[in-house]
């Protein structure tokens, strides 16, 4: 299958593709957000890895989804 160029694909077609890239950028800024703020107790495995990942993966999405779902811990316990 050929490549296309942008301009040869249907405006339905720039819409999703537009759509589906705010969604990505909005998804990894709000996971490298909550990754600065969170303490580092409170992730599962290293900071600088899930920011790695976050930020340079391309992944529609699943990256920060998985760190939202798996990569975070609830806040420890203090008595």
């Amino acid at each position: 299958m050929a490549r296309r160029k942008w301009d040869e694909l249907s405006p339905r077609a720039r819409r999703l593709i537009i759509v589906g890239a705010a969604f990505e950028g909005a998804l990894k800024v709000a996971a490298l957000v909550d990754l600065v703020r969170r303490p580092a107790a409170e992730v599962r495995g290293s900071k600088a890895g899930w920011a790695v990942a976050i930020a340079l993966v391309n992944s529609v999405g699943a990256v920060p989804i998985v760190y939202f779902t798996y990569g975070r811990r609830g806040p420890t316990a203090t008595a």
